[in-house]
């Protein structure tokens, strides 16, 4: 594995350095700078997307042949790093990143030509109607069904934990068309609008007080047979590819470098117990780079696994080990970032996370969000995969137990 940027790469990084120094609006500096959650602010995000969309950048890891960019895995790390740091905001992305790599491996050449524009535009946002009350992790166990009736499926049942549901007009969906076999059996993967009768959306605040993730309700919500992909009963298969770039499809390494950016800053400021910069403090230290270790291994890890993608390698259950190993790290991180503002973790001021609202912080401007990250990032070793499929998943396919 050669860790070196060739010429190339170089020249590319530099492109992309340049591209954000200009495409990044005011708006969209905003979002990124306030992001607490999985997702930013609405319209700061959306003036993001549109302008990579106008660049041609919206679908980077999409084949040439559906409009992506062409680039190697090292390229796709080399755009993500460079984001972070200039502190983008995070796109409303499951058109992206999920539903269009479906889309492009089972969906039908109509549904291509249909859907695949409109992702890359902006057109259509997407949430994942997946986990249900009893149903997370577990996917087998959902119990929302959609019956056939002529030439459309009947919907009726509830998804939760849905996020962007109040901001997205398209869902792809996992109901269960059959109940014959096994509980993997007879499950579909269907796509529609969201403003179709008798779909109602529900908010649900998160400790942190944010409005991320939702309660959607189905109420013989009438859906046409024409807009599954794959095959019915058959969903399983197609969730499970899905699910390889729900947990794998982006490094974390350049965000948690990001984060343990911010902490030094906030470190080199806040005070210790004998009065001097609490980045001096050597139990602080300590915890510190405990934590960067565990990244750097991280980012090795994903540049190993990208060097193997680019050379035609499988790479494995490569995706259950970033997953897991991300998650736990932002935990960690985050945490460490709340010790080390003390007090001003306090406050409770969501107005201050707001963009443009003038609302004068507490504590100074760096304790902004930082313990609603902390909250937020409770759920990332549970979302995508709690941590305990993480860990079946690699003492299944690493070590064969």
């Amino acid at each position: 594995m050669d860790l070196a940027l060739t010429e190339d790469e170089i020249r590319f990084q530099d492109e992309v350095r340049e591209f954000l120094a200009t495409a990044v609006t005011e708006k969209a500096k905003e979002a990124g700078r306030l992001t607490a959650g999985v997702v930013s602010d609405f319209e700061g995000s959306m003036d993001w997307y549109r302008a990579l969309a106008e660049k041609g950048w919206s679908t980077p890891a999409w084949p040439e042949a559906h409009g992506g960019t062409g680039w190697t895995p090292i390229q796709r790390y080399i755009f993500e790093s460079e984001c972070q740091r200039a502190s983008v905001p995070r796109l409303f992305a499951m058109g992206v990143r999920m539903v269009g790599p479906v889309i492009i491996k089972y969906g039908t050449k109509e549904q291509q030509d249909y859907y695949l524009p409109k992702i890359r535009s902006g057109e259509h946002i997407w949430c994942q109607g997946y986990s249900e009350p009893g149903s997370g992790s577990d996917l087998a166990s959902l119990q929302c069904r959609a019956e056939r009736d002529g030439d459309d499926y009947v919907i009726n049942g509830t998804k939760i934990w849905t996020t962007g549901a109040h901001h997205a007009n398209m869902m792809f969906c996992l109901v269960r068309t059959s109940r014959e076999g096994k509980p993997q059996q007879g499950i579909s993967f269907i796509v529609f609008p969201m403003d179709l009768p008798g779909i109602t959306v529900e908010p649900i605040l998160t400790m942190s007080g944010d409005h991320e993730v939702n309660q959607v309700f189905f109420d013989d919500v009438r859906v046409p047979v024409a807009n599954r992909m794959g095959e019915e009963n058959d969903g399983w298969t197609v969730a499970k590819y899905l699910l390889e770039f729900e947990r794998g499809g982006t490094a974390y390494s350049p965000g948690l470098h990001g984060m343990l950016a911010k902490l030094k800053k906030i470190a080199g400021e806040e005070r210790a117990g004998d009065g001097g910069p609490l980045l001096a403090d050597d139990a602080f230290r300590n915890r510190l780079a405990d934590i960067e270790t565990q990244v750097t291994a991280l980012e090795f890890f994903e540049k190993q696994t990208m060097s193997a993608l680019t050379a035609g390698q499988n790479p494995g259950a490569s995706s259950s080990v970033m997953k897991l190993r991300g998650s736990e790290c932002l935990q960690a991180t985050a945490e460490l970032t709340v010790q080390a503002i003390g007090y001003y973790a306090n406050p409770y001021e969501p107005e201050a996370r707001t963009p443009f609202s003038n609302a004068i912080p507490v504590g100074p401007d760096h304790s902004v969000g930082v313990m609603a990250k902390h909250l937020n990032s409770r759920a990332a070793t549970i979302y995508a995969g709690a941590s305990e499929i993480q860990r079946n998943i690699m003492a299944k396919l690493v070590l064969g137990l």
